[in-house]
């Protein structure tokens, strides 16, 4: 991006000095970072869990849209980076993925010519979308086939009340039979997501989706040459996704396909909790050794102490997911040195677009241009809010800048 004025720095985050520590003010804070060894752990642990089980793991690359991370992932082993739209898609191929797995439907006329666009300009990446009606299959017919160009497709089955899909295994099998017939499109597999499904227990209606799934699977078979990709699997239920489908009777060649996103930095809310849960009921992730890690923090300095037991700290809503949980401190520094953090001692208890309230017990020693470090809940609405993050060790020296593309 070019600026009228050219002293204007490049994003929020901006580093001032080099070589640079977070510890030492170097950067403008807040900043989001992610500490390098626990990314890489994050990586190894998902694709070592996937190939344990004998699944490919296509990563949802929504969650961070930073392709130093997409690349990252390929080179550990990842099957294809997922992507919700076609302009994430581009961002991935650009990015030099080779497959890019689009768990949304593809419609309107501009997004249509830039996948083609996109196939044209790259013709070894292999690119899947998703139909759940008529309508979008005969409209990507007419516009592919135009081109003298083929779709990859998967029918994407969904649940009464969800988001996208068709509501009945019916309707995908007459969404198959219908697509047979269309010229420029081509049948790959089966996609869900049973993420939507909420409730107490969701378990059981999670499995009975999964079990009804791999039963279409074989009926929509017929419809697929060669490979069928069925696949599911956010960063809550992989584990019985891939119970269900590995013990169901399933399409003679299929390959299984999970697709967790959140997992690449973990956090310390809900799915801390869901990685909990997994570990107690899965005995293979507790067999694989190890386990996810938090890897996103946020770094803030304290602006203002205007009463004894209240703190105002330099981030708001513009620069971390507050949906899920607020951010809480997990580390406090002055001058460079930590300082020791009591268990509750400096809580978190509202936030504003630019400014974080903290909640002050007695004898806690906050002071003006302390920092501290925030862990957060539901990385993907952190990320969205950056245009750089920080790669860092364990000693906040800054090792790279990572790109966003949002």
């Amino acid at each position: 991006m070019k600026y009228q004025n050219s002293n204007l720095v490049p994003h929020k985050s901006a580093l001032m000095f080099t070589p640079a520590n977070i510890l030492n003010e170097d950067i403008c804070l807040p900043a989001a970072v992610i500490k390098k060894d626990a990314l890489e752990n994050n990586i190894r642990w998902m694709q070592r869990y996937a190939d344990t089980r004998g699944v490919s793991l296509a990563p949802h690359g929504k969650t961070t849209m930073t392709p130093w991370i997409f690349q990252q992932q390929q080179q550990a082993g990842a099957w294809a980076i997922g992507v919700g739209s076609a302009w994430q898609a581009s961002i991935a191929m650009v990015s030099g993925i080779k497959r890019v797995l689009m768990v949304n439907q593809l419609v309107g006329k501009a997004n249509m010519q830039l996948v083609s666009q996109l196939k044209t300009q790259y013709p070894d990446v292999d690119y899947l979308c998703c139909v759940d009606s008529l309508a979008n299959a005969k409209a990507l017919s007419a516009f592919f086939s135009a081109n003298n160009q083929q779709l990859d497709i998967l029918i994407e089955l969904g649940v009464p009340g969800g988001r996208c899909g068709c509501r009945t295994t019916e309707q995908a099998q007459t969404l198959a039979e219908e697509i047979s017939t269309l010229p420029g499109l081509r049948l790959r597999g089966l996609e869900l997501y049973e993420g939507v499904l909420h409730g107490e227990n969701p378990q059981p209606k999670v499995e009975a989706l999964l079990r009804d799934a791999a039963v279409l699977a074989c009926t929509l078979e017929q419809y697929v040459d060669g490979e069928f990709i069925l696949t599911g699997a956010g960063s809550v239920w992989y584990d019985v996704v891939c119970n269900v489908w590995l013990a169901a009777q399933k399409p003679a060649n299929c390959r299984i396909v999970i697709r967790p996103g959140c997992y690449i930095t973990h956090d310390a809310g809900i799915y801390q909790e869901a990685q909990d849960e997994l570990m107690a009921r899965d005995k293979v992730a507790c067999d694989l050794g190890g386990d996810l890690v938090s890897a996103l923090e946020l770094v803030a300095m304290v602006q203002s102490v205007p009463e004894s037991d209240r703190a105002i700290v330099n981030f708001g809503k513009r620069d971390s997911a507050f949906d899920a949980g607020l951010p809480q401190p997990v580390a406090h520094y002055r001058a460079g040195k930590p300082l020791e953090l009591l268990a509750n001692n400096i809580e978190t208890t509202g936030i504003m677009d630019q400014h974080a309230m903290l909640k002050l017990k007695p004898g806690a020693d906050v002071q003006v241009g302390d920092i501290l470090v925030f862990s957060t809940s539901h990385p993907c609405l952190t990320f969205d809010k950056w245009k750089a993050l920080y790669l860092i060790d364990d000693e906040y020296n800054v090792l790279e800048t990572l790109e966003t593309a949002f």
